[in-house]
């Protein structure tokens, strides 16, 4: 048996066979096939292990497509924010949104150039339907009781007293009993807030400084000693965004940084305002609770204007289980961002109301894209790929007291569908190979993906899955008042459909989460 305290607490309850449903890219009814799992909770490490794997969350649905089968392959596809530089028509974009702030002026019609605004991840169709189905409904005091019984009865075979423990096991309990719910957290999840205005520059407010500072940062500028070619700027003097870039020599011949395009000075009679909020995803936090109704607005604007939705399929509920509740365990390790690390809503702000909002995951290695809804009246903004440059630039900002957090995740990238390969225009991008699970350079997949839908782009036949379950017997399974590895878990069971499953799963998560996953069997 295993103690709780060397277990993450991800907590998953697997559904054995594949799913057919209806897909959102080609609209065939049934050609779109995945594999999929119940996050009761979820630590940011397993789902970054996850999504790695080609795994992708859609509320606490977490579900990989069956590649080899489904109608659309989906590749998990990451983009390299430390060498990204904005193309042509991301500049024109950014552009756009300085001369709108500015001077108020509004384009009219978008660049030819321009890629396609990204739209929902339709990639479980039908999604509030499906999140509904499988919205699972615990007996959550029995489960607790079940935990806490299996972690007394361990206790006594190592000669504990369980009187001593009892403070342990009841913090354990309250914990399980959050997890295995699937409603809101029962207590206030301690997170770092984003500054507040005011209170000290950084990435997510435009600065707008007067002509005198920007006099002084110019001579400082030419006083600076350039650094060598590519190294990694830290934070400027006097609180200003970081520069990712050395300082320019010749202005002439090198191009614009992204910081620069996207935090270029407005005048002091600027038109408009924009502002860029870091909120936790949590009921207890109060900028999210008092921003709520209004963002649930927005969506609902968003979803019926832009996506015909009819009111019925974009209520509260559907909102809060899709793009406010989310498995994964909010964390704040000391070498870890100041925002810590988990689910949060990136609020737009203009002239002091929400005009878009994008739902992100902060995780070890990367800053992942959820979902973007915006006000369709600013359609002409172009705010999906705005906000897709600020969420990249936003993860070199985090990489700067992160290191190792140097990826921007944008879901998954379909070329068979051409609204979905606009994605493919922030590079340097890599794709996961859906056979291996390691990273290849976009422009080394795109001649095979021409050719067929499916492709495994590890060139390398003798290449296998170094992470693959090798010792399922280690899996852990939560069942009947136990915590158990699946070696002695199988000896109990005599349906032979029940290892099927749970080998189908074991191949799936990977040996590494299969042993730090609960996989909760009833």
């Amino acid at each position: 048996m295993a103690s709780w305290a060397g277990l993450s607490p991800s907590i998953v309850e697997y559904f054995e066979g594949e799913d057919s449903y209806r897909c959102g890219y080609c609209k065939n009814e049934s050609g779109s096939r995945s594999n999929g799992m119940w996050a009761h909770s979820m630590t940011v490490q397993d789902y970054q292990d996850l999504i790695d794997r080609g795994w992708r969350r859609s509320g606490k649905y977490v579900y990989k497509p069956v590649m080899n089968q489904t109608c659309c392959p989906q590749y998990t596809i990451r983009c390299r924010p430390l060498q990204f530089q904005p193309s042509k028509s991301h500049k024109k974009v950014l552009k756009k949104m300085l001369k709108f702030l500015a001077k108020g002026e509004i384009s009219k019609g978008n660049c030819e150039d321009e890629p396609m605004e990204p739209t929902m991840e339709e990639t479980v169709a039908g999604d509030f339907a499906l999140i509904n189905k499988l919205d699972i409904q615990c007996d959550l005091k029995t489960l607790s009781d079940d935990l806490k019984e299996s972690f007394e009865s361990e206790e006594k075979k190592k000669g504990k007293s369980p009187k001593k423990e009892e403070s342990k096991e009841l913090i354990q309990s309250q914990r399980i009993e959050e997890k295995l719910g699937s409603g809101e957290p029962s207590h206030p999840i301690k997170m770092h807030m984003a500054p507040k205005p005011g209170k000290g520059a950084d990435l997510s407010k435009p600065p707008c400084r007067k002509a005198k500072e920007i006099r002084k940062e110019r001579k400082r500028l030419k006083l600076m000693q350039q650094s060598p070619a590519g190294e990694l700027e830290g934070f400027q003097a006097q609180g200003e965004p970081p520069s990712l870039f050395p300082p320019k020599a010749n202005k002439s011949n090198q191009p614009k940084s992204l910081e620069d395009l996207i935090f270029e000075s407005l005048p002091e009679n600027a038109s408009h305002k924009l502002e860029v909020r870091l909120v936790p995803v949590s009921f207890e936090d109060p900028e999210f609770k008092s921003s709520f109704s209004q963002s649930f607005s927005l969506y609902v604007k968003y979803q019926m204007a832009i996506h015909q939705d009819p009111p019925d399929e974009c209520g509260k509920t559907e909102f809060t289980r899709f793009l406010c509740s989310s498995p994964l365990e909010a964390e704040n390790p000391p070498h870890g961002p100041d925002c810590g690390y988990g689910s949060f809503h990136q609020q737009y702000w203009l002239d002091g109301r929400i005009i878009a909002v994008g739902v992100i995951d902060i995780l070890p290695y990367c800053v992942s894209s959820v979902y973007l809804y915006y006000d369709p009246d600013y359609s002409f903004l172009s705010l999906g790929v705005y906000s897709a440059l600020r969420e990249i630039g936003f993860t070199r900002q985090l990489h700067q007291k992160t290191s190792q957090l140097n990826y921007y995740y944008m879901g998954f990238y379909i070329h068979s569908c051409p609204k979905m390969k606009y994605k493919g225009q922030y590079r340097p991008s890599d794709l996961l190979c859906p056979e291996t699970y390691v990273w290849v350079p976009i422009e080394q997949c795109l001649s095979s993906l021409d050719n067929s839908k499916y492709c495994r782009f590890n060139q390398d036949p003798e290449a296998v899955d170094e992470g693959r379950s090798k010792e399922p017997d280690r899996l852990q399974v939560f069942h009947k008042k136990a915590i158990m590895p699946y070696g002695v878990y199988k000896k109990q069971q005599k349906d032979p459909s029940e290892e099927a499953a749970v080998l189908q799963y074991a191949g799936l998560v990977g040996q590494a989460c299969s042993e730090r996953m609960l996989l909760l069997r009833t």
